[in-house]
């Protein structure tokens, strides 16, 4: 058997066409047949969609933060850790109560 008729019949490597070290999403699929389809479920559709719209969203307010940085800077800022703990709280009930 000959290497270089087999290296051939793979693909060339570099140029316009395939490589071997990346073979094209057809290979192995006979000429004619028809395609894999493949269908997403419309809670991953839902997913994807809120996805694309957090990722176009600003991860936080910069106007905001720097209101919070002028406050403490000031001396203004006050934190209620009563405030905290209740809301640290209902957030634990809320994820219990959706494993039940």
């Amino acid at each position: 058997m000959k290497i270089n008729s087999a290296i051939g019949s793979v693909g060339k490597v570099g140029g316009d066409g395939p490589s071997a070290a990346a073979p094209s999403r057809t290979a192995g699929v006979p000429q004619g047949s028809p395609k894999e389809q493949v269908d997403i479920s419309a809670f991953s559709a839902r997913l994807q969609e809120i996805g694309a719209s957090v990722a176009s969203s600003p991860a936080f307010n910069a106007e905001r933060v720097a209101e919070i940085k002028q406050a403490i800077a000031e001396g203004r800022f006050k934190i209620n850790p009563e405030r905290i703990a209740d809301g640290l709280l209902d957030n634990v009930r809320q994820m219990l109560a959706k494993h039940r």
